[in-house]
């Protein structure tokens, strides 16, 4: 089957399965629900039988490695840094405080209101 037949057909059956879902609005939400997973599903087994589907199931898959990968901060590491960068937006906060009153300050003084 052509590449664009298969996408084409994949989109359609996603559509269809959105269309079902909210047509559907009289029956209960379970049945809805079913509707749009097997459409869905259908959708997504012709699409992984695309070289684009192929080709993002591949990089589904090493984005999940890598983020397994990923070592995560401790609790402890996690309050220090919290705590160091609340200690760094008051000081920035202080500092930019005083930076306002002064020019306005100088303003007022420039505008003979001070």
């Amino acid at each position: 089957m052509n590449i664009n037949i298969r996408l084409t057909l994949s989109f359609l059956l996603f559509v269809a399965g959105l269309l079902g879902f909210y047509l559907l609005s009289a029956q209960p939400t379970v049945v809805r629900l079913l509707v749009l997973l097997v459409a869905t599903g259908f959708a997504f087994g012709v699409f992984s039988k695309t070289s684009q589907g192929q080709e993002t199931i591949r990089f589904v898959n090493n984005a999940l490695t890598e983020a397994k990968k990923v070592v995560w901060p401790t609790r402890k590491e996690t309050i220090q840094m919290t705590s160091v960068v609340l200690v760094l937006v008051a000081i920035a906060a202080v500092i930019l405080g005083l930076v306002d009153t002064g020019f306005s300050y100088i303003i007022n003084l420039l505008l003979g209101q001070g």
